[in-house]
């Protein structure tokens, strides 16, 4: 059998769902354009350019949650898969997908739960390790618990949810990583076939010097 693992946000989908979702927000007047659109875009950036402050953008995302009931950002969430994710998932991702229908396979991500589990579910993958969200009563506390799914944390939750299962890296017939981001090295390091994914400018080169697979499975967005 073989290990297969998925980045999620510009890999899988034509898009970061991070950012999708403030933004989504946004739109409905949920949270202030002015205070929010602004620091969204800075830490986009700054994850594009490999220098995220992990801790700083979960104070910033995940703030709202706390603010709304759990209900409302189920039905929230709802009409974000509809309006925002939906339109990302092309058919050449969920082919990507199929191919290993008899593998293995997780998506790792840093993006938090709540955005992440119903995209998973689309996709039809059971295993989801993305950054995990505190709790009080069902309601979201705003906080995260635990180690966040995040460059070297990738690595950690990985080998922590094989050793769950009692197994470990060495013990499948091959090692896949498919990610297109620089942030995602750690762990494109250490699988037997690392695939860059429409990557980063970062990453693309890297790739390059290391002979790695490119793939480019989402069409190129005009500057």
């Amino acid at each position: 059998m073989k290990l297969v693992l998925f980045d999620l946000d510009n890999t899988l989908l034509d898009g970061d769902s991070d950012y999708e979702w403030a933004q989504f927000l946004i739109e409905k007047g949920v949270i202030s354009r002015q205070k929010y659109e602004r620091r969204n875009k800075e830490f986009l950036e700054a994850y594009e350019a490999g220098s995220l402050d992990i801790n700083q953008f979960l104070d910033f995302q995940l703030k709202p949650l706390s603010e709304h009931s759990r209900n409302q950002l189920n039905d929230w969430h709802d009409e974000f898969m509809q309006v925002k994710i939906d339109p990302m998932i092309s058919n050449a991702a969920r082919q990507l997908v199929l191919q290993f229908k008899d593998e293995l396979i997780a998506i790792v991500t840093a993006t938090n739960s709540f955005i992440t589990g119903p995209i998973a579910r689309e996709f039809g993958i059971e295993h989801l390790i993305a950054t995990d969200l505190e709790e009080q009563g069902g309601e979201f506390t705003g906080r995260s618990v635990g180690e966040p799914s995040f460059k070297n944390g990738k690595v950690t939750r990985v080998n922590a949810w094989l050793n769950d299962m009692g197994l470990s890296f060495d013990e499948f017939e091959e090692t896949l990583f498919f990610s297109d981001s620089i942030n995602d090295l750690p762990l494109l390091e250490i699988v037997q076939k690392p695939v860059a994914v429409n990557p980063d400018p970062k990453l693309l080169s890297y790739a390059m010097k290391n002979n790695w697979d490119i793939l480019h499975l989402h069409p190129r967005k005009k500057q």
